[in-house]
């Protein structure tokens, strides 16, 4: 078997991770801008610990990324060399809108982009392009307090409606929000949440998730009625659950993690909130105060597509004496069955099929395989020419 000739196969990244400019082009200072390499990493991602502003003590790898904002050219060209169909890539808000609130955008930041949708217009590459990833004006995270203040629908609305406008012609692919469920996992990169001493972080994390889910359903609204031949879709970061063991307790605790996983799927899909999450805020205390409106915003604007990434499966225990595993940001134990990466990720090509067989058959729509890959300790090899290349069969390997 072979993929058909129209399948959409390339490759993807996020503009926090490649592009850089940070300060060029009247882009403002985002949240992923302020995440650190090394030890303070995790408890700034988490919202724990508090970094604002660009200081001297710590290297921030999303300042420069790989510097696609004054090399895109030369990238896409790299890109339609190696047979991209579709490119998947984000949009920088603050590039748009550099506080996140302005009532009009930065056009420097929109012919930037309008750029590069040309240049892989040239190539016939498609542009798959995901509205927010992980990416937010830090100007709303310290004014309004990121996605838990429902204001930010608002903000969120405006910069749809531009975006939709001004690439109607360039872009007929959207995602709303990237791996929308890492919100609970690590909620400063995700959602730009920060919490005080004694706040309830399960309460914030929830609330500014229902922000996210509404103002996705309003993204596919908007979409929709600029363009009706857009097609919008969710994302999430995906990977199936096993559990460790036949105990029950095992089994159920792997049917938790995935209505925990799935819940914003369930919502942007289907258009609802499961029974199972109204009990899960019921218990926690929490009121999402739904108007018949938000109701009906949510019912009738549903996603095209489902999309995800995937890295790894999962596996959970109750029991105490089954070794932790390395998956990312979501905790787990060993699979004894599964061989790891060098970054301790499990290798397992069979999950993928379960993953994609257990998502197609929960939603009916059509999937986006959006983000995958292995993280691996490269080496740079120095060729006669003094350029440098990468031998990495072992990749090939994995994505055979």
């Amino acid at each position: 078997m072979s993929f058909p000739e129209n399948f959409l196969w390339g490759g993807a990244t996020a503009a926090n991770q490649v592009e850089g400019g940070w300060n060029e082009g009247g882009r403002g200072l985002a949240n992923v801008n302020v995440i650190p390499h090394g030890k303070d990493r995790r408890p700034v991602q988490w919202g724990l610990e508090h970094i604002h502003s660009i200081d001297n003590e710590h290297f921030f790898p999303a300042l420069e990324g790989v510097d696609f904002y004054h090399h895109y050219k030369e990238d896409i060209a790299e890109f339609a060399a190696m047979g991209f169909k579709v490119y998947r890539m984000s949009i920088a808000w603050s590039r748009i809108f550099p506080n996140g609130d302005e009532e009009e955008p930065n056009e420097e930041g929109l012919a930037f982009y309008e750029d590069v949708f040309r240049e892989l217009q040239k190539y016939g590459i498609e542009p798959l392009v995901t509205i927010t990833h992980f990416d937010l004006p830090m100007h709303l995270c310290e004014k309004y307090g990121g996605w838990k203040n429902p204001i930010l629908i608002e903000f969120y609305k405006r910069l749809c409606r531009v975006l939709f406008t001004r690439y109607k012609n360039y872009v007929r692919w959207w995602l709303t929000f990237n791996e929308i469920n890492m919100i609970l996992h690590l909620p400063f990169m995700g959602a730009g949440l920060e919490f005080d001493e004694g706040e309830d972080q399960e309460k914030a994390k929830y609330t500014a998730a229902h922000n996210e889910l509404l103002s996705s359903a309003w993204a596919v609204k908007i979409g929709h009625e600029i363009n009706p031949d857009n097609m919008i879709g969710c994302m999430m970061a995906a990977g199936e659950f096993y559990p460790y063991c036949p105990m029950p307790e095992d089994v159920f605790l792997a049917r938790q993690k995935e209505h925990e996983n799935m819940m914003f799927i369930d919502v942007q899909a289907r258009g609802y909130y499961p029974n199972y999450a109204r009990k899960m805020f019921e218990r926690m205390g929490l009121d999402l105060h739904m108007s018949a409106e938000q109701e009906k915003l949510l019912k009738d604007n549903t996603v095209d597509f489902i999309s995800f990434s995937y890295y790894t499966s999962r596996c959970v225990s109750t029991r105490t004496d089954a070794g932790e595993a390395l998956s990312n940001a979501f905790k787990g134990v060993a699979n004894p069955y599964l061989k790891s990466s060098e970054w301790g990720w499990q290798i397992d090509p069979l999950g993928l099929r379960i993953t994609m067989n257990t998502l197609y058959d929960r939603y009916q729509k059509p999937l986006f395989i959006v983000e995958n890959g292995l993280g691996a300790e490269d080496e740079l090899i120095e060729l006669p020419d003094g350029s440098y290349t990468v031998e990495d069969d072992y990749r090939i390997d994995y994505l055979r």
